[in-house]
């Protein structure tokens, strides 16, 4: 039977495989606005900047350093033993990817016709449609142990993603979760994410507490990402959904804290639709943030977190 993702992430750390280092989390000069908020039933979460710290604060497509980008691609190659299915063409194996990889990366990112102004990346379709060209010069994947051509190209997703920035789970992320869903409130994820995303963010859990389960945390129900949604924020198509779920629920948008460390992307939309709203100011590569924007009465947050832990002097 194939590995799930997750299986096939716990099978790669059995293997002597190196990845980048996760980021060294540097705190802003940023003071804490705590206050207990009144009313709120669900709690919704930014992952990337937000739970989980990554290089740049955010999911990377294409890594600013060609350097780094070329040795994800390189090691993609290796690992699904692409290259004897790959025209060849004089140069390195990873230049040859890079060009067909950023043309996928482009048509994913053209604004399609429907009404979504900030279009989303799928990653395992624009895998899936890389490995579709191999096919056609008689590449083969082992189907017992990666599945289908869809589940394999989660899994190259994931190893190309983990090659180019390995995530590590900002100090409290556990308790921080603990504490919500101990208070009785919902919580759930709103975020710009992707098919490895719940994975990424089960393993920093278990890293910080070997017991913690994330479908026992956060509601799977309550899971909107952008890969999902098929568009990416600002879009408010991500917090309609969410909003729409917690609905279902019997939960009104008053009743729900927005948590992010993106002015613009995050609190602005979340507050427009009527959410409270909590600034995560804890890491300086993910804090984004102006002072015009924090006096902005459309983009300021009900609160500021330094620290995740703090969620427990704002409610439950």
């Amino acid at each position: 039977m194939a590995l799930t993702l997750e299986q096939y992430a716990t099978y790669l750390d059995t293997r002597d495989l190196s990845w980048p280092a996760p980021p060294t989390v540097e705190r802003p000069k940023a003071r804490p606005h705590l206050a207990p908020l009144e009313g709120v039933r669900a709690v919704t979460w930014n992952v990337y900047g937000t739970l989980l710290a990554v290089v740049g604060g955010e999911l990377y497509f294409e890594h600013p350093q060609k350097f780094i980008m070329d040795v994800a691609l390189d090691k993609t190659i290796q690992e699904f033993k692409m290259w004897s299915s790959m025209t060849r063409k004089p140069g390195q194996p990873a230049d040859y990817l890079r060009q067909i990889y950023l043309d996928l990366l482009s048509d994913q990112r053209a604004v399609p016709g429907g009404s979504e102004k900030y279009p989303e990346v799928i990653a395992e379709r624009l895998w899936e449609g890389f490995i579709k060209k191999l096919l056609q010069k008689d590449y083969k994947f082992d189907a017992g142990f990666y599945g289908s051509l869809n589940e394999f190209s989660r899994k190259v997703a994931y190893f190309f993603h983990i090659s180019l920035q390995t995530p590590a789970g900002y100090p409290g992320l556990t308790d921080a979760l603990r504490h919500v869903a101990d208070s009785g409130l919902k919580q759930g994820l709103l975020a710009d994410g992707q098919c490895f995303t719940t994975v990424q963010l089960q393993r920093c859990v278990s890293r910080q507490d070997e017991a913690a389960k994330l479908e026992e945390l956060i509601d799977p129900e309550l899971h909107t990402l952008s890969c999902e949604v098929r568009g990416r924020k600002p879009s408010e198509r991500l917090f309609r959904h969410s909003l729409s779920l917690l609905e279902k629920k019997g939960i009104s948008p008053d009743e729900v804290l927005h948590v992010s460390s993106r002015l613009a992307q995050d609190i602005a939309p979340a507050r427009r639709l009527g959410m409270k709203t909590a600034l995560f100011a804890g890491d300086k590569a993910s804090l984004q943030a102006t002072a015009e924007q924090l006096k902005e009465p459309a983009s300021r947050p009900d609160v500021m977190l330094t620290e995740l832990g703090q969620i427990a002097e704002v409610v439950g």
